[in-house]
């Protein structure tokens, strides 16, 4: 499966789209609760914040059409992670200066198959991106080489084949329903012509009837002929489109599978030769082992300033509740990403990594109760699994 990030200036209505904060006719509703959402900071506030920061830097103000905030949508597999989204994120900012700042995961949006009646999804991410170079101030300058890096950078990220390098750019909702639109017309008048073929003159022959007139004349009767044949044709037309159609489902289901086939055939050599290498190569796991917690906690992070920033005047009276807060938080990013408990065991074994989430939470700051909070979660790991609420 082919994937492909394209950045675009972003839109006036770009987070009610995205959050959802208003219903769409074009979604299924029943499908909105799989959506995932992550934000740092609103639009209005970081267009604020960039604009101030503009001023101070180079001392002018930032240019109109700077385009300060861009938005990409990125198209995902139906396993995509919350997680694989945050990794691209870091590599788009460590490598390209690109900040993204906010992510939605919409599993709701698609189309009916017109043929089968089949849903198809259509599984894809907004990202939503500070284009602000820090180093100047002013909006990021990229060259045509850092836009084909940035899709080779989301290929290795979501575990995905890259798209066609020189492929049209993807079409608006309205154009792509007028295109299919012109296509389907086109296939009709297509069936017309194959139903003409097929309709002999022989075929014509049999269809017309003719009866003797009072002179004893063979005359051909306009209105009986012409019945046989408006139903003969509306019969060949039906079968037609039938035979079409059937044909049409099989060929697309054929290609649905070997495409699909072909992508796990590779994720499968993938897999089996980087787990070679892990499990001879020492300093290679070991190096794999610190992305992958790395990627974990940044994930963990990342869910406990979106939590705060839901609720910022969310007070904790206690250790035990903070705990408790922590360990809900951990347990809902473990399963919305698939990791087990023994990388937060990891985590948590760093008194620093430990430190760093409650001062997250606006907590921790005295130092004896730094120390006793990190006792209580030691303590916490010991206990029996179902006590602590997450998945291994």
């Amino acid at each position: 499966m082919k994937t492909s990030i394209n950045f675009k200036a972003v839109k006036s209505d770009s987070e009610i789209h995205n959050f959802r904060n208003k219903s769409f006719d074009y979604i299924r509703k029943d499908l909105t609760p799989k959506n995932e959402y992550w934000q740092e900071q609103k639009i209005a506030d970081r267009i604020q914040k960039i604009e101030t920061y503009c001023k101070q830097k180079s001392g002018r103000k930032l240019q109109k059409n700077a385009m300060p905030i861009r938005e990409a949508v990125v198209v995902i597999k139906e396993n995509t992670t919350m997680q694989d989204l945050h990794n691209l994120s870091k590599r788009l900012e460590e490598e390209l200066k690109i900040r993204v700042f906010q992510i939605a995961i919409h599993k709701d949006e698609g189309h009916y198959d017109r043929d089968t009646n089949q849903w198809r999804p259509n599984y894809h991410a907004h990202l939503v991106a500070d284009w602000q170079d820090l180093e100047t101030g002013k909006k990021l300058k990229h060259q045509s080489f850092h836009y084909s890096k940035m899709q080779d950078i989301t290929a290795e990220c979501l575990g995905m084949e890259r798209g066609i390098s020189g492929s049209k750019v993807r079409l608006e909702a309205i154009q792509f329903k007028i295109k299919k639109e012109e296509e389907y017309l086109k296939i009709l008048e297509e069936r017309k012509s194959e139903i003409k073929k097929e309709l002999s003159h022989e075929k014509f022959e049999e269809l017309i009837v003719k009866e003797s007139d009072f002179l004893g004349f063979q005359r051909m009767k306009t209105e009986k002929t012409l019945a046989n044949m408006e139903q003969l044709f509306k019969a060949q037309e039906a079968q037609l489109l039938k035979n079409k159609s059937e044909l049409e489902t099989k060929t697309k289901q054929i290609n649905e599978l070997y495409t699909r086939n072909e992508s796990l055939r590779k994720e499968v050599q993938f897999s089996k030769s980087k787990n070679t290498i892990l499990l001879t190569d020492e300093r290679v796991f070991a190096i794999e082992k610190k992305k992958y917690l790395d990627s974990v906690m940044d994930t963990l992070e990342k869910a406990i300033k979106f939590e705060r920033l839901k609720q910022p005047y969310l007070k904790i009276d206690n250790e035990k509740q903070l705990i408790q807060k922590l360990s809900k938080i951990g347990e809902k990013v473990s399963e919305d990403n698939n990791i087990p408990f023994s990388a937060f065991e990891e985590i948590f074994k760093n008194p620093n990594n430990v430190a760093q989430l409650f001062t997250l939470l606006h907590f921790g700051k005295e130092k004896n109760k730094e120390s006793s909070i990190k006792m209580n979660i030691q303590t916490e790991q010991k206990e029996p699994e179902k006590r602590r609420g997450f998945r291994r």
